[in-house]
Formats: C-alpha cells, structure tokens, sequence
C-alpha cells in the first residue's frame, strides 16, 4: 500500500525553527524539497545546520502523520521514513528509537500549543470569563483544525512510554495551575481550590478524547459554549455559567 508523503507547510517550519534561521532561508530549502521530496544529493546551496533542522522535522511532523493514522503501537520507524521520505541513517542522526521520536513530537505540540493558548487568554484582557473563552477556541481550534497534534497528545500519549504519560500529566497540570491562579488574580472572591481546577482540566480533556477517538473533528469547534458553562459553573455559579452558555 501506498503512503502519502508529508508535505511541510512555511507557517509551521517557521514557529518551529523560525528563531534560528530567516524566512528566506526556510523558503529556499522547502522549494528544494518541493519536487521529490528530498534534498538533492551534495546540496550545498543551505547551510547544512538548517537541513538538519528540517530533516528532523520533518521526521517530527511524520511521526505525528503515522500516529494520526496508525496509533502509537502500530507505528514503528519504517511508517516515519516512509512519510518523512528520509533514510533510516537520517533518523538514527536525530532519534534513538521511535519512542525519542514520539516524546520530541509531543515536546514540539505542547509548547506549540501551550503558546497559542497563552497568545489567545492575554485577549481576554482582565475579565477571567474572557481569558478562559480564548483559551478554549485556541484549544478546540487547533484540535479540529490539526487532530494529528490533538490526538498525539491527548490518546496516544495514554498509550505510548511512561515518560510519555508523565509529560501528559505535567501538561494538564500546568493548564490546572493556570486556570488557578488566574481565578484567584481576577475573581473576587474565588472559593475553589487547586483541585477544582484539576478537575475541570480533565473534564475538558475527556471530552475531546472522546470526540479525537470517534474522528468527530467537526464537532470539536462546537463544544465551546458547553465547555464554557462546564468551566464557569464551580467558580461563579449556575447563572454566570448560563450566560456563558448562551453567548455563541
């Protein structure tokens, strides 16, 4: 059976590496790999440090495809270089296993997303029902718009190594301990402890397990206004929470 190869997109080479090499830069090496896939044997044209970083990435956004497609304990490394369209040599220079390559993946989206959830609460100015309606569209955003990101971290993460159950934990943690403190900052009187915050982090989490496992990536985006009231309810009651409710 034939497997699609993955075709990086500027926009996520550039959030990825964008810090260490210019624009132009990255543009020059995606239109060399545009046509076969792969770098032309002997390219000098690059600097080779800016290859590697691409190869590794594309390594990284290959992982996810397979994962996406094949679950974590149906992939093996074959299923990445088959997507990333690199040598087995080339994986070996970046990753020790396909578990390193799995915990590099979910490194790689957490950050991401932790960002664009950051960006999208400081909109939120400083009313918290604000902040937590932007948090959540850029949740629920980048899980219906990318689902091989949402479900890396959110089912496969459950199945994968140890290591990659912790790094899950410590994530909603730190989701629980923002939601938090941003209630004690911006609520008068904020009754609720540090645990009701863990709690709504992994109401929200079971959620969008459940709609990633059935491929219900259409509905994602429409769960805000439930996951508003659900967040709003144990901190300022069921009127506030109906209010949230209502606002589409």
């Amino acid at each position: 059976m034939s497997v699609e190869r993955i075709q990086l997109r500027k926009d996520s080479v550039l959030a990825a590496i964008g810090h260490e090499w210019s624009p132009e830069q990255i543009e020059a090496a995606l239109e060399l790999l545009a046509h076969s896939g792969r770098f032309p044997s002997g390219v000098r044209k690059l600097p080779a440090a800016l290859i590697k970083a691409i190869q590794r990435e594309r390594l990284i956004v290959a992982m996810l495809n397979a994962v996406a497609e094949l679950g974590y304990l149906g992939t093996n490394v074959q299923d990445v270089l088959d997507r990333a369209v690199v040598s087995r040599p080339t994986f070996y220079e970046h990753f020790s296993n396909k578990e390193d390559c799995f915990l590099a993946a979910f490194d790689v989206c957490a950050e991401r997303l932790v960002k664009k959830i950051d960006d999208a609460v400081r909109q939120g100015g400083d009313v918290w029902r604000d902040r937590v309606r932007c948090g959540l569209e850029a949740l629920l955003r980048l899980a219906a718009r990318e689902p091989e990101i949402a479900r890396a971290m959110v089912v496969e993460a459950r199945a994968a190594s140890a290591a990659a159950v912790q790094r899950r934990v410590e994530l909603m943690d730190n989701f629980a301990r923002c939601l938090d403190e941003q209630a004690r900052e911006l609520l008068p009187t904020p009754a609720q402890t540090a645990v009701t915050a863990a709690g709504v982090v992994g109401g929200v989490e079971a959620l969008l397990y459940s709609r990633l496992c059935k491929q219900e990536h259409d509905r994602i985006e429409s769960l805000l206004p439930s996951l508003m009231y659900f967040v709003v309810l144990p901190y300022e009651g069921h009127d506030a929470a109906g209010e949230a409710l209502a606002v589409n």
